[in-house]
């Protein structure tokens, strides 16, 4: 068995084995993941944090060992809370980019290591405090809205829930219809809190879009682009748009105050 993790700022992850196919996700700096599969020029893996399958290229990894992986399952590591910033390998000098959602294992004094290389970072980290939800979910607003997206230049809706709980402490599900296996239910949208996940679903009754509880009667979500629209009993309501868009399902409570 092979592991690895992702050592550049953010690689897609696709649906097959080729350039052309779907990207299903991204993998975030520091990410790492078990190998199930090698074809060629491709990899196929499982993410550590959510159990998610994909393809990624044979370029876009670092190898570890089954030790290193095991220590990374066991332990939280600091996130990286800026939209965009960068690391510098300690050694050579030479400057990566990262963003909001990287991962910086053993992070100490401004200084980690991943896969026998130092880096260090000066810039800000994620709280992991509750009461910060707002500030992490804000910093994405207006963030272009890209299927599969993880990121701050194109994010889809579950992803940006599942980035936002991230930087909060917790590990969620990729996609919305698994998130809302979560929590508990919030039964009345005037009990949800911030940090609540509402989920929509549509005419045959699937979840296909989640977005968070901002304060009392309004949720930010990727739909365009992280926005912020109103929420009663009927769904999201968009003022720009003068109607609902989407039809409320159920809220779920994950996040404990």
């Amino acid at each position: 068995m092979e592991y690895g993790i992702c050592h550049l700022g953010i690689i897609p992850g696709r649906a097959d084995a080729s350039d052309k196919a779907e990207m299903v996700t991204q993998i975030l700096f520091g990410e790492h993941f078990e190998i199930l599969e090698q074809r060629d020029k491709w990899i196929r893996i499982k993410s550590a944090h959510d159990n998610y399958e994909c393809w990624i290229c044979h370029k876009q990894w670092m190898e570890i060992t089954n030790e290193d992986y095991d220590n990374y399952s066991i332990n939280e590591f600091v996130t990286v809370s800026e939209k965009w910033t960068h690391i510098t390998h300690s050694k050579s000098g030479v400057q990566l980019p990262v963003s909001c959602g990287a991962i910086l294992p053993h992070f100490q004094n401004g200084r980690f290591r991943i896969g026998g290389e130092e880096y260090h970072y000066a810039g800000n980290i994620a709280s992991k405090v509750v009461e910060d939800f707002e500030d992490f979910a804000m910093v994405l607003l207006n963030t272009p809205y890209m299927w599969g997206g993880r990121g701050p230049l194109g994010i889809d809706c579950s992803g940006f829930s599942q980035l936002i709980y991230r930087q909060l402490g917790y590990s969620i599900p990729r996609d919305a219809y698994q998130q809302v296996q979560e929590g508990e239910t919030v039964d009345f949208p005037d009990f949800a809190q911030p940090g609540d996940l509402v989920f929509f679903d549509n005419e045959e009754g699937e979840i296909n879009h989640v977005g968070l509880v901002l304060e009392k009667g309004k949720v930010i979500h990727a739909s365009g682009k992280v926005r912020i629209d109103l929420l009663d009993h009927h769904g999201l309501y968009a003022d720009d748009h003068n109607k609902y868009t989407h039809k409320m399902r159920i809220i779920k409570r994950i996040l404990k105050n």
